[in-house]
């Protein structure tokens, strides 16, 4: 696999790769990329882009941290008008469905990177090693441009929701 960032992140204390670009704040957000929307429709990366957004990579959303975090994005954005946020994971379109359900979320957009998986070597956020994403942060502005990053060292840990959400709000 092309591009592999050498222990890159840690999972439970293991040093992980990852495939794909260090994105950084400035960078052009990626544009060839395709997710399965939650009705098992293709969406293509220019399906997602022009708007103001926080991009988040996670695990799974059936795990406890994941879960948190979407939870909590789904709350703190609402407070920010005019913000997408949108979640990606390998998780099956049929399951985020389900979660984003049983959880009341509803300012969150779920996408799978399972069919193409071409979402996490384009933002740089796939994990060979586990065939899984790492949690990462993006937000985004409707030029396209990242405006703040974090790949989160720990994959396991929470990210720094306050530093997200004041780029965020930043992009008015």
């Amino acid at each position: 696999m092309a591009n592999v960032r050498n222990a890159a992140i840690v999972w439970k204390g293991v040093p992980m790769d990852l495939a794909g670009p260090e994105l950084r704040a400035g960078d052009k957000a990626p544009s060839a990329f395709s997710v399965v929307a939650n009705d098992m429709s293709a969406v293509q990366a220019a399906d997602l882009a022009g708007k103001n957004r926080i991009v988040c990579s996670v695990l799974s959303l059936d795990t406890g941290v994941c879960d948190t975090e979407m939870r909590r994005f789904n709350v703190e954005a609402s407070g920010v008008a005019g913000l997408a946020v949108q979640v990606v994971s390998m998780d099956l379109p049929f399951a985020q469905k389900r979660w984003c359900g049983a959880a009341g979320v509803d300012r969150v957009t779920a996408f799978s990177d399972f069919r193409e998986r071409t979402f996490g070597p384009a933002w740089g956020v796939f994990a060979p090693a586990k065939g899984l994403l790492c949690r990462a942060v993006f937000v985004v502005d409707s030029s396209d441009t990242i405006r703040h990053v974090e790949y989160c060292k720990e994959a396991t840990s929470e990210p720094n929701y306050a530093a997200a959400l004041e780029a965020a709000r930043a992009l008015g």
